[in-house]
């Protein structure tokens, strides 16, 4: 199948739109091993509980839909704030597989919890009127909300990269970052500073489940799980430590996968369909993820 140029931009467009969503989520993967070494896998699961919280908050009360955003994001935080307090802050000085499967059974139970006090049916987010407006652009029909989320995220990520760079709070990250010990023998409360790293990772996280809502308007308590795969190996491929890097990954692949979606079609043999490019997309997501992991085996694991 040929494909236009007004469908390329089209394609396009929704993959940088779709990749800046997803790097929301990454950025949270990536500062919380940048610190701690530690994969969050319930880091999806709070970006499922930032969707759900604003839908309520817009739903059950009278405010303003975008205080209802910051407020269901602050409250965001400060569950991922109690997620490390309650389920990784005990294990500090255990195993690393030890924390790793307390961050399983953080997942777990976060999906449980949805599904009994949210309801197992998927809701429709409520989008306000003026993030569901239709612009064309010579000839290309593009939702408002395309460019919106872009520009939250770059937003986001100039102030991320200020914390981090420009103030103390940020230099003690990464002074975490390369050694424990010496940060403490420098004043640094380091149980602090990880509670904050949780509190802005499960902020932005939250962001991310409210663009998505507006973007694909359908909550579900299991929504967080695959949007927490993919936004994983973007980190991981971007380098999972490094914000930056995180961030251009998770944009890159994701509009290119979104390209090539609708490139050729898939081979009928008779005895055997083989899938075209469009269905082999996460085959080729996962071999570009096998060979990142081979090709920095001896790197993936040191600070970037």
């Amino acid at each position: 199948m040929t494909m236009s140029f007004t469908e390329f931009m089209q394609h396009l467009a929704n993959g940088i739109s779709l990749g800046s969503l997803y790097a929301l989520i990454a950025i949270g993967y990536t500062m919380v091993y940048g610190i701690l070494r530690l994969i969050n896998f319930a880091h999806g699961d709070i970006f499922m509980l930032g969707a759900y919280l604003t839908y309520y908050a817009i739903v059950f009360t009278s405010i303003p839909w975008y205080i209802a955003f910051i407020l269901a994001a602050v409250i965001t935080g400060i569950i991922g704030f109690l997620l490390e307090r309650i389920a990784y802050r005990p294990l500090r000085d255990a195993q690393r597989i030890t924390v790793l499967i307390s961050a399983i059974g953080a997942s777990f139970f976060l999906q449980n919890f949805a599904t009994v006090v949210f309801g197992g049916r998927p809701k429709a987010f409520p989008i306000p009127q003026l993030l569901n407006k239709i612009v064309n652009l010579g000839g290309v029909s593009i939702n408002i909300v395309t460019f919106i989320i872009p520009a939250i995220t770059i937003g986001l990520l100039i102030g991320l990269n200020y914390i981090i760079n420009k103030t103390k709070t940020g230099m003690a990250m990464r002074a975490l970052s390369k050694d424990y010990d010496t940060a403490r023998l420098m004043g640094i409360d380091v149980n602090r500073i990880i509670s904050i790293t949780f509190f802005i990772g499960s902020f932005l996280a939250a962001v991310g489940g409210i663009m998505w809502g507006i973007k694909y308007p359908q909550l579900m308590p299991l929504m967080g799980s695959m949007p927490g795969v993919k936004c994983f190996i973007a980190a991981v491929i971007g380098g999972i430590g490094n914000i930056n890097g995180t961030v251009i990954s998770a944009v890159v692949v994701t509009a290119a996968m979104e390209i090539l979606r609708f490139l050729d079609s898939s081979i009928n043999l008779g005895f055997i369909k083989i899938p075209g490019i469009p269905g082999m997309r996460m085959v080729i997501f996962s071999i570009i993820l096998m060979l990142v992991v081979i090709i920095r085996k001896d790197r993936l694991l040191k600070e970037n």
